[in-house]
């Protein structure tokens, strides 16, 4: 049988992030059989759409770039027909951005990006603290881990990209860790910064913005 794999770019946003990924799961089982796509179903007792995600996204954030991987059984369609008939059936805060033929693997990808703001009425001092945060030796966090709880340094795997203070937030723009082996929820660091910082702040609009290879690259 003939298989076409391709991958989606897609985007969630607005009342679409509070769809948990169990739910994404869902989701997109009804979105690709109302499409009508000749998508690939599995074998078996119990066949089903073939799709898989790259990276869980927490509740909550919003993001400019999840990966969905799926195969139809159809050369004959262009890959902007694939993404106009998936988003015409797609809820609302949800759209498929691009559809193209699969290029690497998943296992390629090693960072995620992402982009907040922390709200506060004192945003130059809270600045200075990320700095002075970002300079101590060691950032130890409690992370759970399958094993249980362990206590990491996060500290060798923050990549602050951007901090700007823009009047009422200090906008952060950081990579972590991501992937097959490692990943990191940006929350780890907020947390972290809250428990040492003697400036009040909320956190607003986690969004993720790239999912990357080692080099820094966009994956796709």
């Amino acid at each position: 049988m003939f298989l076409l794999r391709l991958r989606a770019v897609f985007g969630k946003s607005g009342r679409a992030r509070y769809i948990s990924h169990l739910d994404l799961n869902r989701c997109m089982l009804r979105i690709f059989r109302r499409s009508k796509l000749p998508v690939w179903y599995t074998e078996g007792f119990n066949p089903h759409p073939y799709y898989s995600f790259a990276l869980a996204l927490s509740l909550g954030f919003e993001s400019d770039c999840e990966i969905m991987d799926f195969n139809i059984t159809d050369d004959n369609m262009s890959m902007e027909e694939i993404r106009d008939r998936l988003n015409a059936v797609m809820p609302e805060g949800m759209k498929i951005i691009s559809v193209a033929p699969q290029n690497r693997k998943i296992t390629a990808i090693t960072k995620a990006e992402y982009r907040f703001s922390l709200v506060s009425e004192n945003t130059h001092s809270l600045k200075s603290e990320i700095v002075r945060f970002m300079e101590q030796p060691e950032i130890l966090i409690e992370k759970r881990t399958k094993k249980g709880v362990k206590t990491v340094d996060l500290k060798p795997d923050i990549e602050i990209v951007k901090c700007v203070d823009s009047g009422n937030s200090v906008d952060i723009t950081l990579r972590l860790p991501a992937g097959t082996q490692t990943n990191y929820n940006p929350v780890l660091f907020i947390d972290a910064l809250k428990n040492t910082s003697e400036i009040s702040f909320e956190t607003a609009g986690i969004r993720r913005s790239g999912i990357l290879c080692e080099n820094n690259e966009k994956f796709s």
